[in-house]
């Protein structure tokens, strides 16, 4: 990233870890870093590397009211200039994808993969569908379109899946045969209507975190990371970074066969100690939490803007195995749950870099050069204290600002279906005065 010049950067959200971990990596190489968010407790807005916060709509609630609040950002006048580079830090980039020419259009860079690639791992069902055809490893799965048919399921421990969900969201562990039934009675027919549910047996082993970047289908930046010790809202307070050999040959060649453009992040059950033998358990096509594999070596973010300029870097080389990072304001979350001695345990040992802490880096909220990092932290502590439910519903409503819907997505795939999307000529979208044709992108 150092040899990129500095530009002026909008990401698509401001609420996600990724959010705020991206924004501390641009800010630190001195690019101008501006988010966008409908958050007020944002973790965008306690730090000084963000130098304005533009107020949008939930991206779930409508991912389209989202992005024609987002072109009014692009187009507004500024002091400044104009906006080099839109970055797609969480779900939104899927309506990016869609319609990235009213982006691009703009002079803007993008870099996210074609609507058709991204179609392709969306959805759980799809994303199945995808790495069967690859030969990409998974756990035993099947797809299930009716209730009854899922009343049949009788392999246990097992996981059900709805198509669309974020951060854990829609994925439901079945220890038997009453938890399916339990969980069949309660289904929503609506459930069903966007392709099935996917039903994965339980496999047991170290969760790891995957991250890619590619140019066209080529792979130029890779990391993986084990989730040593898991924290709040399925986030991961403590990783290491690993070498998982097959893990990237995997992602090389599904990279490949959808000729991805941008980030594309993974979630692998390692099966073995020497990391040979892997499955993937979910795909995300978007950035995840790269600090991690900075502190090891690899520059995710930087891959990601260089290609967002319409650069082509060279592919980077592996990183060092067995660099320990985490993220305290999720382990201190987490501890609350276990009473306040523990969330005092927790902190004392990050103070004293004891215990977990050994030789590990903070990625969230560093505070060198920048205290306000500090008050998001002294905030859960204060509420910890208080009790597990104020720390949870501190925490709470953040997924809820970037996540992507079932409505959201079926609006989605029907613009999609009536012609519209990343494949529309920039003429005709300045056409219609750089806005939407019947309310929609096309």
């Amino acid at each position: 990233m150092n040899d990129v010049h500095a530009v002026r950067i909008l990401l698509s959200d401001g609420s996600g870890l990724t959010a705020r971990q991206v924004a501390n990596r641009l800010a630190a190489t001195s690019h101008r870093v501006e988010v966008l968010t409908g958050d007020l407790r944002a973790l965008t807005r306690f730090t000084w590397h963000g130098h304005r916060i533009h107020r949008v709509p939930r991206y779930g609630a409508d991912p389209f009211a989202w992005l024609e609040s987002v072109l009014g950002v692009l187009d507004a006048p500024s002091v400044v200039g104009p906006v080099d580079v839109l970055l797609p830090t969480h779900e939104q980039v899927a309506v990016l994808a869609l319609c990235s020419q009213e982006i691009r259009g703009r002079g803007v860079g993008l870099a996210v993969p074609t609507f058709a690639a991204l179609s392709r791992v969306q959805s759980k069902v799809r994303a199945v569908q995808t790495l069967t055809e690859i030969g990409v490893p998974q756990p035993d799965s099947v797809v299930v379109r009716d209730r009854e048919v899922l009343r049949h399921y009788n392999a246990f421990p097992a996981f059900v899946k709805l198509p669309i969900g974020t951060a854990s969201s829609g994925v439901v562990r079945l220890p038997d045969r009453e938890a399916l039934h339990a969980f069949a009675n309660g289904l929503d027919d609506d459930a069903l209507s966007l392709g099935g549910l996917v039903v994965q047996r339980e496999v047991e082993g170290p969760c790891a975190m995957v991250q890619c970047v590619f140019d066209d289908g080529r792979l130029v930046a890779w990391h993986a990371n084990l989730r040593v010790r898991d924290g709040s809202r399925g986030g991961a307070s403590h990783k290491r970074s690993v070498d998982l050999p097959e893990v990237r040959m995997h992602c090389e060649a599904l990279g490949a066969v959808l000729g991805w453009y941008g980030a594309l992040s993974l979630d692998v059950i390692v099966q073995d100690e020497c990391g040979r033998s892997a499955v993937v358990i979910d795909v995300n096509p978007r950035l995840v939490e790269p600090v991690n594999a900075w502190r090891a070596g690899v520059d995710l973010v930087g891959a990601l803007l260089e290609i967002s300029l319409s650069g082509h870097p060279a592919t980077q080389p592996s990183a060092r195995v067995g660099v320990s990072t985490h993220q305290l304001l999720l382990a201190i979350v987490n501890a609350a749950g276990h009473g306040r001695r523990a969330v005092c345990r927790e902190l004392k040992d990050a103070l004293r870099h004891d215990g977990r802490y050994v030789a590990s880096t903070e990625e969230l909220t560093p505070t060198t050069g920048d205290w306000r990092a500090s008050l998001p932290l002294a905030i859960a502590v204060a509420a910890a204290l208080v009790g597990p439910a104020t720390a949870r519903r501190l925490s709470s409503g953040t997924v809820d600002n970037y996540a992507l819907g079932a409505g959201g997505w079926r609006a989605m795939l029907d613009e999609s279906a009536r012609g519209c999307g990343a494949e529309t000529p920039a003429s005709m979208t300045h056409a219609t005065g750089g806005r939407y044709c019947n309310g929609r992108c096309c």
